[in-house]
């Protein structure tokens, strides 16, 4: 599975977000909770799901469960990366995937967790996801690149952060 498939997929169906934006709300909710259901997840992307080809809806239903696999505290930890353009793709193009992935995840975590209630370096993440929405898009050349690729880095690690405090705040939460 593409990036363009699902792009085109989502776009054919007139969803109202990208593929970045998507695998953004996929990986916010499972991180909040692991058995999300990829149904919820459906019906945020597109009006009427029921509308989606079977190769279509398998294709979107096959990222997010490899997005939870990926996301499992078992697998290594670098497994999981963000559902981007490729590198080759115009670097303003990345980089407004990036803005988009960011603004998915926060909509996906909020999506789960609706309470303020952050638990441990959570908190400091999403304030820098939200920072993160209002990326600037003008960008060129290889200084720019390089500034992407460091904050793609810190968002997959961050990614992995809000999942391992959600997990020990439930676990913690479950022992009393």
């Amino acid at each position: 599975m593409t990036y363009l498939q699902v792009e085109n997929i989502l776009q054919k169906h007139d969803a109202d977000m990208g593929a970045a934006e998507a695998h953004g709300v996929a990986a916010g909710m499972l991180c909040v909770e692991p058995r999300a259901d990829a149904a919820n997840w459906l019906h945020e992307l597109v009006a009427d799901e029921y509308e989606l080809f079977d190769d279509d809806k398998s294709l979107l239903l096959n990222l997010f469960e490899r997005t939870r696999d990926l996301l499992d505290p078992e697998v290594e930890e670098f497994a999981f990366d963000l559902f981007l353009p490729d590198e080759d793709e115009a670097l303003v193009d990345q980089v407004e995937a990036l803005r988009c992935w960011c603004q998915g995840f926060l909509f996906g975590v909020g999506y789960v967790h609706s309470d303020g209630d952050w638990p441990g370096d959570s908190g400091e993440v999403m304030r820098d996801m939200i920072e993160l929405t209002k990326i600037d898009t003008d960008v060129a050349g290889e200084e720019d690149e390089n500034a992407l690729a460091e904050i793609r880095e810190y968002v997959r690690s961050a990614v992995i952060i809000v999942r391992d405090q959600f997990a020990e705040h439930s676990n913690n939460s479950q022992s009393h």
